[in-house]
C-alpha cells in the first residue's frame, strides 16, 4: 500500500533480482566517491542554517531529528535522482511523513476501507501526489533532452522494468533511504556527544582529514578522505550496532537448515533482531556502553564474530542496497558537524526507542548546539 506490490522491499527470486539489479551499479564505491563534494556541501549548508538561528552569545536547544531528516532526504533525492527533482525537498519530505507514520500503526489500523477522510485516505492521497511527482520526472527523462549525469533513475530507465515498476522502485528507495539513516543519525549524534573525549577526537581527526574551519570551504576531498576518517567511521558503526534502524526482521528458511539442536524446514518463517544481535554479551564487551574504540585493532577471531554479530543492514541477496552510501554520509557529516559545532546533550539518559519498522529516539534528539569552543 505504502511503497507499491511491486517495489523490491516486496519482492522474491527473479522478480526480486530483476528490480533489484538496475539500481546495483549506481551504489559501486567508484559511484559513491562521486557524491562526497555533495554531501558535505549540503551538511555545509544545514549547519549554515543552524547558525542563522543561534543567538550570537551563545546556543540554543535544538531538536537535531528533524535537521537530520531534511539533510539526508536532500542528499539521498539528489544521489537518486537528480538536482532538479531534489529541489522539492520541504514537499517531498512533507508527504513522506504520514506514510512513515502509517506503517508504525498497528495492523489493525492498517486495514483496507473505503472510508474518506480517515488516516488512511489521507495516506493514501500523499503517496499519489508522490506518484505524481516521480511520474512527471519519468515523463521529462523519458521525452526531454539529456540533462545532468546519469543517476539512479536513469538506470531504471534503460532497463526493462514498466513505469509502474520504476515507480515503485523509487519510492521505496527513496523511503528507505532516508528515513532509516536520519534516525541512525539522530541516535549518533546523542552517542557521540555524550563524551566530550569522542567529540573532540572527531573534530581533531576531521581537522586533519577535511581542513580546518579557517580553510572553509573545503568539500572537495578526493576518495581517500572517507578512508582516513578512521574514528568517524568507528563512531557510525558503534551507533548502528547499539541503535540499527530496524529491530526486527523476517526471512523465510529456502532450504531445511541444521541450528543447533533444532531443525528449521523449509519455508518457516525466522524473526531475527539485529538489535539484540547488537547487544549479545557473547558477542560484545560491556555491550551497552558506547564504545567506538572497540572495532579498532581487533585480532582475526574478534573482527570475524563482531562482523558475525554486526547486522544493521541485514545479509544475503536482500541485505540494504544502499548500505554503503548510509556509512558514506553518517561518515561524512559527523566529521563535519564536529569540525563546525559543539553539541551537548539535554540529559544524562538517552531518550528511549521507538518504533519497529524505523527505530527513532522517542521526542526527538534535543541537543544544546553552539559554535565550537575551539577550532
Amino acid at each position: 500500500f505504502v511503497i507499491g506490490r511491486t517495489s523490491m522491499i516486496v519482492s522474491d527470486g527473479a522478480d526480486h533480482d530483476r528490480r533489484r539489479a538496475p539500481a546495483q551499479p549506481a551504489f559501486a564505491r567508484r559511484r559513491l566517491n562521486d557524491w562526497i563534494p555533495m554531501i558535505l556541501g549540503r551538511t555545509d549548508a544545514a549547519i549554515d542554517r543552524l547558525f542563522t538561528d543561534l543567538p550570537a552569545d551563545g546556543g540554543a536547544m535544538v531538536d537535531m531529528y528533524p535537521v537530520g531528516r531534511r539533510l539526508i532526504l536532500g542528499i539521498t533525492l539528489r544521489a537518486f535522482l537528480g538536482e532538479r527533482f531534489s529541489a522539492q525537498v520541504n514537499e517531498i519530505g512533507d508527504l513522506y511523513v504520514r506514510p512513515q507514520r502509517f506503517i508504525e500503526t498497528p495492523a489493525v489500523k492498517q486495514l483496507p476501507h473505503p472510508m474518506p477522510f480517515t488516516f488512511r485516505a489521507k495516506v493514501r492521497a500523499d503517496r499519489r501526489a508522490i506518484d505524481r511527482l516521480i511520474d512527471a520526472e519519468i515523463a521529462v527523462r523519458r521525452h526531454g533532452p539529456a540533462g545532468e549525469a546519469p543517476d539512479v533513475l536513469d538506470a531504471y530507465l534503460g532497463s526493462d522494468l514498466s513505469d509502474v515498476e520504476i515507480r515503485d522502485q523509487v519510492r521505496s528507495l527513496i523511503g528507505a533511504g532516508y528515513d532509516t539513516t536520519a534516525a541512525t543519525f539522530a541516535w549518533m549524534l546523542l552517542c557521540a556527544a555524550s563524551t566530550l573525549r569522542v567529540w573532540v577526537r572527531l573534530r581533531a581527526e576531521a581537522d586533519e582529514v577535511l581542513g580546518t574551519i579557517d580553510r572553509r570551504p573545503r568539500v572537495d576531498p578526493d576518495a581517500a578522505a572517507l578512508t582516513n576518517l578512521v574514528f568517524a567511521g568507528c563512531v557510525v558503526r558503534e551507533a548502528l550496532r547499539l541503535h540499527p534502524a530496524g529491530l526486527l526482521g523476517v526471512r523465510a528458511a529456502g532450504t531445511d537448515v541444521r541450528l543447533g539442536d533444532y531443525l528449521i524446514r523449509r519455508g518457516t518463517l525466522i524473526a531475527w533482531s539485529p538489535y539484540l544481535a547488537g547487544r549479545d554479551p557473547v558477542s560484545w564487551v560491556e555491550p551497552l556502553r558506547f564504545n567506538p574504540d572497540r572495532f579498532v585493532d581487533l585480532t582475526p577471531e574478534q573482527k570475524a564474530l563482531s562482523d558475525q554479530a554486526w547486522l544493521p543492514f541485514g545479509r544475503g541477496p536482500h541485505s540494504c542496497l544502499g548500505f554503503a552510501l548510509a556509512q558514506m554520509e553518517l561518515t561524512l557529516i559527523v566529521a563535519r558537524f564536529s569540525q563546525r559545532l559543539d553539541l551537548t546533550p539535554s540529559t544524562a539518559n538517552l531518550p528511549r526507542p521507538l518504533g519497529m519498522i524505523v527505530n527513532r529516539p522517542e521526542g526527538g534528539a534535543h541537543l544544546r548546539v553552539s559554535h565550537p569552543s575551539c577550532v
